[in-house]
């Protein structure tokens, strides 16, 4: 069993160390990601006041850059030091606030009314997911898995190459990023791959609990989920502003 999201996989529920604390369990984990999502809201919320009350658009990019760098060292940090995740993910997920937040409000400033689409849109393809995991409508099968794991990292060398090429060449890969039919596609198909990743990472959250995980194991899923959740909005926000353009 192994998931394609960095932050949770099979091997983050192995070797973990004996202890007398309370073990982990379906409802901790969902009260931290409740957590998690609070203060990503707050971080958030912050950069929206400051874009409307300064209306300075450097501002909100060198936020949304701190965010991003500083959320990217945090999460690495999360992975390698899973007993740190109490803490870390926390951090994590403010940082990641500022990002989500920034790009939030400039994406609202182009397309007035796309944020709370892609988030209804976000929150809405979490609960069915879940309703459709809880019910065995959706099986995590070796095959299932194995599927959304190669289609996720399919994408993943997709964007590599085109930060890379972006970076070194100044060039894109040809029509992912454009509002055609073809782009449109694209991200469809990115969306579906990002939201079928949260019944991998259920499945694991599930076997962790099952294997009887410590208590601090209830963070680092929620900040697995977060991890998720975030691609999956940006994703969402990135096929909105193709299909509004």
């Amino acid at each position: 069993m192994a998931s394609k999201n960095p932050a949770l996989s099979a091997k983050s529920f192995e070797s973990l160390p004996i202890t007398l604390v309370s073990e982990m369990t379906i409802g901790g984990t969902i009260n931290k990601t409740l957590i998690l999502l609070f203060l990503l809201l707050i971080t958030s919320a912050w950069v929206w006041y400051l874009f409307y009350t300064t209306q300075d658009i450097n501002t909100v990019i060198s936020y949304v850059w701190a965010g991003a760098i500083g959320g990217f060292i945090v999460a690495l940090v999360t992975i390698f030091k899973v007993s740190w995740a109490p803490f870390t993910a926390p951090i994590y997920t403010l940082l990641e606030g500022l990002t989500i937040g920034g790009i939030s409000v400039l994406m609202e400033t182009a397309f007035p009314g796309i944020v709370i689409q892609a988030i209804g849109l976000t929150f809405g393809t979490l609960f069915c997911l879940l309703l459709a995991y809880k019910t065995g409508l959706i099986k995590a099968t070796d095959g299932f898995i194995l599927g959304v794991v190669a289609a996720t990292g399919a994408v993943c060398l997709i964007y590599l190459v085109d930060i890379g090429l972006l970076f070194f060449f100044d060039i894109s890969i040809p029509f992912i990023h454009d509002t055609g039919w073809f782009g449109i596609s694209f991200s469809v198909v990115v969306v579906i791959i990002a939201a079928l990743n949260l019944i991998i990472d259920f499945e694991i959250i599930r076997r962790g609990v099952e294997s009887g995980a410590p208590k601090y194991m209830e963070w680092y899923g929620a900040f697995a989920l977060m991890v998720t959740l975030v691609w999956l909005y940006m994703e969402i926000l990135i096929l909105l502003s193709k299909i509004r353009r």
